[in-house]
């Protein structure tokens, strides 16, 4: 949107909060890049009509939340957001982007709360709420936050190394988990959750997980580790099942999407977001070049 400059580009991972009449996603932006042609990234919402999802009825007059103080994890970028109703209040679970020397960047998770239906949010604190440990070592990003059975479950990737491309480092991550009781405290699962299918390197990034019909459905976007920008080895999205959110059995030939064979989103889809609205199942997801054409919106056919 030209004439709001802190959401100029991009439209990337939605996340839906659902109202009486509408339903507000969330998604990240940017700014222009700077004159060194370095982004940072916003989070922030629209409002659709819950009975016509493409009619948009509200615009976020500010970023959801501001970006961190000079040497804190969430400097330059909140991006992705993921949130949840807790009581009266909202819990947003973030990406908080830092940059780095030898590689471009770093990622941890923050935690945020609203005490206004998700139109503004206050950090818990200054630094992250899920970061790096002795076996994840970098880029705690992409996470999505559920809760079944009374606990607190929080999907994300975990990096696993960098490769050097044409002295260009490439980031390759996992999907993993974490479960809490209060949302706070967090205990690792510290392992991988999907098998690969692509390749030894392949990255998988966020898991989105759908409790229905008595399983445990999870809707992720993989890649190829390099040369992925383009058609060929850009992300699409996979699919797996669980009966206990612990073992996983991946069949992506059941994600039921496939890019198109032309427009915005014939080169790759990711970053899928399931939901439940008025009977019927739909998904939020991305199109070419993650998300700098926006987010398109697709609606189940059959059962999962």
């Amino acid at each position: 949107m030209k004439d709001i400059p802190w959401l100029n580009e991009f439209a990337q991972a939605p996340s839906v909060l659902i109202f009486d009449d509408f339903i507000r996603v969330y998604f990240s932006c940017r700014p222009l890049p700077d004159d060194k042609g370095q982004y940072v990234s916003y989070t922030a919402y629209i409002d659709l009509n819950r009975t016509n999802l493409f009619e948009i009825i509200n615009i976020a007059k500010e970023p959801i939340l501001k970006l961190g103080d000079l040497g804190t994890f969430d400097e330059f970028g909140i991006y992705p957001t993921s949130v949840i109703r807790d009581g009266n209040e909202v819990v947003a679970y973030y990406g908080g982007w830092t940059r780095c020397e030898s590689v471009p960047f770093n990622v941890a998770v923050g935690r945020a709360i609203s005490y206004d239906n998700g139109e503004t949010f206050t950090k818990s604190g200054k630094g992250p709420i899920l970061s790096y440990s002795i076996n994840e070592p970098f880029i705690i990003s992409g996470p999505k936050i559920r809760r079944y059975n009374n606990c607190w479950h929080l999907w994300y990737i975990a990096g696993k190394k960098w490769i050097e491309n044409n002295n260009k480092p490439e980031p390759v991550y996992r999907i993993r988990m974490a479960s809490s009781a209060d949302g706070i405290i967090w205990e690792k699962k510290d392992r991988d959750l999907i098998k690969t299918k692509l390749e030894e390197d392949e990255c998988q990034a966020s898991p989105d997980v759908f409790f229905h019909n008595n399983k445990y459905h999870m809707f992720f976007c993989y890649r190829y580790s390099l040369n992925y920008r383009g058609k060929e080895g850009g992300y699409r999205i996979g699919y797996a099942s669980s009966d206990d959110m612990e073992t996983w059995i991946r069949d992506d030939t059941k994600a039921g999407i496939d890019v198109s064979e032309e427009g915005w989103d014939a080169e790759m889809i990711s970053y899928p977001h399931v939901f439940e609205l008025d009977g019927k199942i739909f998904m939020f997801y991305l199109g070419n070049q993650v998300g700098k054409y926006g987010f398109g919106l697709a609606e189940l056919e059959g059962q999962l």
